[in-house]
């Protein structure tokens, strides 16, 4: 299992890398101000850290207890990665909504952008993480 503060790096480096691609694709592309999306940015990123730390720790041991090993297959990573993602589109939905004063509807296609981006980002981003700082599992007796 990983130590608390292997989990507090792996979330806030997470975050860190994404908020820098989402606030730039926000503004240069979607064309919204660098306040409003940074502001956005800045919310998600705090919800998505606590959500991150808060999810990965109830995965890991959920994992650990039904497998007997931390490891992750490619199917429970796909898994993985869907489950963070629709935990964090419920709470952020609202907040998309109310910063960039659009309708739920166009929140939800915005949130829905976002889930896309970092779906793939969470996948690449923890396999890599996992591949460059493996867990140190000892062997199972």
């Amino acid at each position: 299992m990983r130590t608390t503060p292997d989990r507090i790096r792996q979330a806030i480096s997470f975050e860190v890398i994404g908020l820098f691609v989402v606030i730039s694709f926000g503004t240069l592309v979607l064309g919204y101000s660098m306040v409003d999306f940074g502001l956005l940015g800045a919310i998600g990123a705090t919800i998505a850290t606590l959500w991150n730390y808060i999810y990965n720790l109830l995965f890991d041991h959920a994992l650990l207890k039904y497998t007997g090993t931390p490891r992750k297959s490619v199917k429970l990573r796909v898994v993985h990665a869907f489950g963070f993602e629709l935990g964090l589109l419920i709470v952020f939905l609202p907040i998309v909504s109310r910063i960039l004063d659009v309708s739920l509807a166009e929140a939800l296609i915005i949130d829905l952008g976002f889930m896309a981006f970092y779906l793939v980002y969470a996948f690449v981003f923890t396999w890599a993480y996992d591949t460059l700082l493996p867990i140190d599992h000892p062997p199972a007796h």
